[in-house]
């Protein structure tokens, strides 16, 4: 079957190749199927439906491909809990809160499932201890120094939730509102389309926007994200899927032993502050150096930083807005393979250097230090306050916001 990995998106607007494109070319997609009649369980963890062969016996029904649950309550809205499995057995789970996907299981080299992102059993952890768990990032991804920026001569001052810098969005990004959902068979798998409108002067953002976050698990054992926004005043989006990853499984202790490689030469330091200022430099002779797999606990060390750790921009190799593989991930112990592709011009890197020990997750497993990595497509961090870079997150009505990113699973 040929892989979705092949396709490519462009996110440029005339003049400055920016991160939007016209309303009327929107990226090319397969026609969906008629909306999935959807399968209801009375709780996240009920039982698989049974069926009654003729000779009267009991035997447990195939999944359906879409079901769903209810998931608890936020801000006074119901929170539902959708279940994707693809045609090979592996299953998503993705919740209306911040667009959160909960669980993703996977094989082992053995044929053993898994869980591999980071999360919590029920809405209150994530509404309680979440460093945005499997979450849509947005209005805008990364750091904003100094929570302010310039957009047509006038300067907007944002919400301050990172030392003097905003990050992720603002005190309450699009990864702590409910999404409206809607999910859908497709050709090439389960899928489920979440929007939000997110509100002229939220978080200090001009103009109101309608984005969007598809999920798709494919039955190539992809999980692919596209993510859409539009606008009705000029803007700024940078859109970003934050999973935590482990490809051992979310309990299984530290990702150091993983082996990652990173088609990237280069990356933008950050400044004393602790934000890139529009510096290109190369990854050769530095911690940062995945060109060719290494164990990510290598050099970690080496990186410092307080806490010790990864938490840079990366440059992804190629032209930035097609569809292009960005990182791949290797678990020894298990097998499991991970390849990211992205349209994106950069791809952050994080160890989780800010987890320790004190989030209880899933299962009762104890998060700590370097127990994730975080691969999060996206445009680079603090664009608007960087003249060469700032024309990449300014969408103006009548542009469409459009990024893709395809985690891709195998097994070695």
């Amino acid at each position: 079957m040929r892989s979705w990995f092949g396709l490519t998106m462009t996110a440029c607007i005339a003049g400055a190749c920016g991160g939007a494109q016209a309303v009327d070319t929107p990226p090319a997609a397969a026609p969906p199927a008629p909306t999935a009649a959807l399968a209801t369980d009375a709780s996240p963890a009920a039982p698989a439906a049974k069926s009654e062969p003729p000779g009267g016996e009991s035997v447990n029904a195939k999944p359906a491909p879409i079901s769903k649950a209810p998931f608890g309550n936020a801000d006074g809205k119901e929170v539902i809990l959708y279940t994707l499995t693809n045609a090979n057995g592996l299953v998503a789970k993705v919740m209306t809160y911040g667009a959160t996907v909960t669980e993703l299981h996977v094989p082992d080299k053995t044929g053993k499932m898994g869980d591999v992102v980071l999360g919590h059993d029920n809405l209150d952890g994530y509404l309680k201890s979440s460093p945005y768990f499997g979450a849509t990032i947005g209005r805008v991804a990364n750091r904003i120094k100094n929570a302010q920026f310039q957009l047509d001569g006038k300067t907007y001052k944002l919400a301050a939730n990172n030392g003097a810098h905003t990050l992720h969005g603002g005190k309450k990004g699009w990864d702590k509102v409910v999404w409206d959902a809607e999910a859908t068979e497709t050709p090439h798998g389960p899928s489920i389309k979440l929007t939000y409108v997110s509100k002229d002067g939220e978080e200090g953002y001009p103009g109101t926007v309608s984005a969007t976050a598809t999920y798709t698990l494919t039955n190539e054992n992809e999980l692919r994200v596209e993510m859409s926004a539009t606008t009705d005043k000029t803007t700024i989006v940078n859109m970003a899927h934050h999973s935590y990853w482990n490809l051992g499984g979310h309990g299984s202790g530290s990702v150091a032993d993983q082996e990652l490689t990173l088609h990237a030469d280069s990356y933008t330091p950050p400044d004393a502050t602790g934000v890139p200022s529009g510096q290109i430099k190369p990854v050769k002779g530095t911690p940062l150096d995945f060109t060719v797999a290494k164990p990510i606990g290598r050099d970690l060390k080496a990186m410092g930083g307080k806490p010790v750790g990864y938490d840079h921009n990366i440059v992804i190799s190629g032209d930035p807005h097609a569809l292009r593989e960005a990182a791949r991930v290797k678990d020894p112990k298990t097998g499991r393979v991970m390849t990211v592709a992205a349209d994106q011009p950069g791809v952050q890197f994080y160890t989780a250097n800010y987890l320790d020990g004190s989030i209880k997750g899933k299962g009762g497993a104890v998060y700590d230090q370097y127990s994730g990595l975080c691969l999060e497509p996206q445009k680079f961090p603090n664009s608007i306050n960087v003249p060469a870079w700032k024309d990449e997150v300014i969408l103006k009505p009548g542009q469409r916001y459009a990024q893709t990113v395809v985690f891709r699973f195998t097994t070695e």
